[in-house]
């Protein structure tokens, strides 16, 4: 009787424990998050574009002769707020109902945060500031199959500095992607890597890259008739397409670098913790090229796993090719490799944040490694987009979490 009486006790403390921690959970998820103030001397628009491919057909749609197309998001330095403009949503909310559609409830309503208290500083559908006669082009690329929206704000700290930032989500590989007309395209399942692994897996993931990359080329394309003929005249000779960056995470960083190789209008690419695929491990890049890591340092070369040595040795191939002008590796101690994106900057509860640093997947606090992230981008555009001094680069003593790698 004993042991039963003691067995329900710890029943009973295990489920008042487990909803006590579901019922600080779901507090912590509506809890409404205001995403870090962007640090350029610009306001920030933001707008959307359908691009429709009447050439080529999407090499990765399920049905055979499925049109290309494209769902871009537009960030660029914008005429400060009137009273009667609108902040734009993180996320519109045809999106968000897509989104919980495609995803588990425990995950939707515990462990993110609820999207629809999430605050920017978009401006939605503002004129381009008329500071500058035409802004720098840079575009950008999520991590796998991640929205563009998971990155904003790198994007809007970047247009806040005066460049014109441009995503953009395509379906059957990104998550979920909503068209105004409301179609609603989910990931196919053939283009899930996450299903894969080993060589599979890899072979998934250069076909990924090359449809990203090619897309990418695409989204220049609608860019140059853009900034020649835009109906709405926004962008009419705004978007100087002579300086052309290009940046992503994880599997879009992978892109930024092939994409670099493969396309001269890219002037300067910054692979944040991506592990380089395709043609350019063999080829490398000739244009300004920065790889920007996440900490894998506290691990021996033993201790890794054999696809980060993989990766680290395909990076230093490349990077030990480029001149010495025309590249930086660096790596911000403590860093996460999922902290790059919006969610270093959500995850600001104490509960979270101290399990999280329990089993070792986040030691510096995310906000702070999204701040460092952003920091450095900017930086190196200005340098290699702007003719900014590339002493700014430098070592700098607010940013101690940086380490030089060469």
């Amino acid at each position: 009787m004993r042991v039963i009486k003691a067995l329900g006790v710890v029943a009973l403390f295990t489920v008042v424990a487990i909803a006590a921690l579901l019922g600080l959970l779901w507090l912590d998820h509506k809890r409404e998050t205001l995403l870090p103030t962007p640090t350029g001397s610009f306001a920030v628009g933001r707008t959307t574009y359908v691009w429709s491919d009447a050439v080529h057909l999407d090499p990765l749609a399920p049905q055979p002769g499925t049109q290309r197309e494209l769902l871009a998001w537009v960030w660029y330095p914008a005429v400060p707020r009137q009273p009667s403009q609108t902040v734009d949503d993180y996320l519109p909310a045809p999106w968000r109902t897509a989104l919980e559609r495609q995803t588990a409830a425990l995950f939707t309503q515990f462990l993110t945060r609820d999207l629809s208290r999430v605050r920017t500083y978009s401006i939605r559908d503002a004129e381009v500031s008329p500071q500058q006669s035409s802004y720098p082009v840079v575009l950008m690329r999520a991590g796998l199959a991640a929205l563009t929206t998971d990155y904003t704000t790198l994007a809007e700290d970047l247009a806040s500095h005066g460049y014109v930032v441009v995503g953009f989500d395509a379906p059957f590989r990104s998550f979920v992607v909503v068209f105004p007309d409301g179609r609603v395209i989910t990931r196919a399942p053939q283009n899930n890597a996450d299903l894969l692994g080993g060589a599979e897996q890899e072979q998934l993931a250069n076909k990924l890259l090359q449809a990203w990359s090619a897309d990418m080329g695409f989204a220049l394309d609608q860019l140059q008739r853009l900034n020649a003929s835009d109906p709405s005249g926004r962008f009419l000779g705004r978007l100087d397409l002579q300086r052309v960056g290009v940046f992503g995470h994880s599997l879009g960083g992978a892109t930024a670098l092939q994409f670099c190789h493969d396309d001269s209008r890219c002037k300067a690419g910054i692979d944040v913790d991506g592990a380089p695929l395709g043609s350019v491990v063999a080829d490398g890049v000739t244009q300004p090229f920065m790889f920007l890591l996440s900490d894998h340092k506290g691990e021996s070369d033993a201790g890794q796993p054999e696809a980060i040595r993989h990766a680290g040795a395909n990076i230093h191939s490349i990077y030990d090719r480029l001149p010495s002008d025309r590249r930086l590796m660096i790596m911000i101690r403590g860093t996460s490799h999922y902290m790059f994106s919006d969610n270093g900057a959500m995850l600001k509860s104490p509960l979270v944040m101290r399990g999280l640093r329990t089993v070792g997947v986040v030691r510096l606090d995310g906000r702070r490694q999204v701040a460092v992230t952003a920091h450095y981008i900017s930086t190196f555009f200005d340098v290699y987009l702007k003719g900014a001094p590339a002493s700014q680069l430098g070592s700098q003593p607010e940013y101690p979490e940086i380490e030089y790698i060469h």
